[in-house]
């Protein structure tokens, strides 16, 4: 068990850290990207990301992920030393990734999409040589995993993906990402261009997969989701990671004051709170 320090305080986080970035730094010319940046995200939970535009969140998911390579730092999962070159390598550790624009194939069916990149072939001769695919398994295991993740929005697993609804495709995206991802499930704004309906059930998935054990990075703008999910709340300003508190501890205000670096008192005036 990893011991992981928040830096608000320089106090022990205690649990159990199953992904751990120390030190990360990146840089892009004279742009300082990510400047000596920590996360550190705990067996279970719901770990949320949140920063002002240019704070680096995207960089620090890109290194989490393996879409880039860090300048230095070095990274931690599971108590082994890993180094990801590319996506793939994140992938084979068991970190999956789902980003804004989904990456699925709307012209195809929910199976084919959960096991896009990953297609499964016949046995013999007709998957070695002829490289058919076994269209009947992956629909059989498709509807396996939506039925074990409880995602009951998904019935059909021949439907095309251009026919559901954003939502729908979201849920598409982040079962075929949990179905993968052995340990750590990473959600970029996962809720951006949902509807009030649709960002309740994606919500829900998240929280059902945190009821399961998976262990989740979740990066938003939108901090009542935020709220609403987060065991804890990673703030990144400037490249680094500034404090990690909770929503038992700290109010929606004092969390954009400290990703904004300004005054609680002047953020709940901003957000009308001061006049209640």
């Amino acid at each position: 068990m990893m011991t992981a320090l928040n830096p608000e305080t320089d106090a022990p986080v205690t649990g159990d850290v199953i992904f751990q970035a120390r030190g990360l730094v990146k840089v892009y010319g004279r742009v300082v990207a990510l400047d000596d940046c920590d996360l550190d995200l705990q067996r279970g939970e719901v770990l949320c990301v949140i920063g002002d535009n240019g704070a680096g969140k995207s960089s620090l998911i890109k290194c989490l992920s393996g879409a880039i390579v860090p300048d230095e730092g070095t990274m931690t999962l599971d108590g082994e030393t890993v180094t990801f070159r590319r996506p793939q390598d994140a992938q084979e550790a068991g970190v999956e990734t789902v980003y804004q624009n989904l990456a699925v194939s709307p012209a195809l069916d929910i199976a084919s999409n959960m096991y896009l990149g990953r297609e499964i072939r016949r046995r013999g001769p007709l998957g070695s040589l002829f490289r058919m695919l076994d269209t009947k398994k992956m629909k059989e295991q498709s509807e396996g995993s939506l039925k074990n993740l409880g995602i009951s929005t998904l019935q059909n697993v021949s439907q095309a993906v251009e026919t559901l609804s954003g939502g729908q495709r979201q849920a598409v995206a982040v079962a075929r990402a949990a179905a993968f991802g052995s340990k750590v499930l990473i959600l970029d704004e996962p809720t951006a261009a949902l509807g009030v309906r649709e960002s309740a059930q994606v919500l829900k998935l998240v929280k059902d997969l945190r009821a399961q054990g998976m262990s989740i990075i979740l990066i938003s703008h939108n901090m009542p989701h935020v709220f609403e999910v987060a065991d804890r709340i990673h703030v990144q300003r400037l490249g680094r990671r500034v404090a990690t508190i909770s929503p038992k501890t700290h109010s929606m205000s004092e969390a954009v004051a400290i990703m904004t670096g300004a005054s609680a008192g002047d953020v709940s005036e901003m957000l009308g709170e001061g006049e209640k």
